[in-house]
């Protein structure tokens, strides 16, 4: 690779660190985060994982601390500043060759996740968009998940894809930090990131070989997340 991030991207990553936002997740994020560690563990890297609890009422922050660093937020935040909060308290304090992983309460990832985004980098990847399947397909009505699997099949080809998840995104943090972090948007915010990477000339790659589980509820957390895709599907 040429151009003005080229030892970005030729530079080894010498620590992982993964961003959960959680609003009430007590149920689910133990399994989340349980996962995580493993991915991390795998990868033969220092990591860390940071917790946004946003506006927590139950016990999700309870669940979290024994995986996790805590971030209690208590202002009305959009998605995009709750993971650029979390990501900035993890990189405070890690070396500046870390690459920064983001995902969800509800999604369980493989033990080989950190590797599988590690390798991308070593290739050159400045950010990698992974693949989300449904891990509970079967509560979905079938015409919901007929239209859910048409949709994806429409934007994948044999080895990349045109979609992006927050629940399985990773970028490099120089990166991340010279474009700003997520924007400051109520949904969307993988996509808004992904843009601005792409607008200053980094290198973003879509592989179908990075893939999580994620819940295939259909009453979520965020506003315009994949529950709501899919509640809109049946509609």
């Amino acid at each position: 690779m040429s151009g003005p991030h080229a030892a970005y991207s030729t530079a080894a990553v010498e620590a992982v660190a993964v961003v959960v936002p959680a609003r009430d997740e007590a149920e689910r994020l133990g399994s989340c985060l349980r996962s995580v560690r493993v991915a991390l563990a795998g990868a033969g890297l220092p990591g860390a994982i940071c917790v946004v609890a946003d506006r927590c009422t139950d016990g999700t922050e309870a669940v979290a601390a024994p995986h996790a660093e805590v971030v209690r937020d208590t202002a009305a935040r959009t998605i995009g500043e709750l993971r650029t909060l979390g990501a900035r308290r993890l990189l405070a304090r890690l070396p500046a060759r870390t690459w920064l992983l983001s995902t969800d309460a509800d999604t369980v990832v493989p033990p080989g996740w950190v590797a599988d985004h590690l390798r991308h980098a070593r290739r050159g990847a400045d950010a990698v968009a992974g693949v989300v399947d449904l891990d509970d397909p079967e509560v979905l009505p079938a015409d919901v998940l007929c239209r859910y699997t048409d949709l994806v099949r429409a934007g994948t080809g044999a080895d990349r894809h045109t979609h992006a998840y927050a629940a399985n995104l990773g970028v490099r943090a120089e990166a991340f930090v010279q474009v700003g972090g997520f924007p400051a948007v109520p949904s969307g915010e993988e996509h808004a990131l992904l843009a601005r990477l792409r607008a200053a000339g980094y290198r973003v790659v879509s592989p179908t070989d990075v893939r999580v589980r994620t819940s295939a509820r259909t009453e979520g957390r965020a506003v315009g997340g994949l529950a709501d895709l899919l509640r809109g599907l049946g509609a």
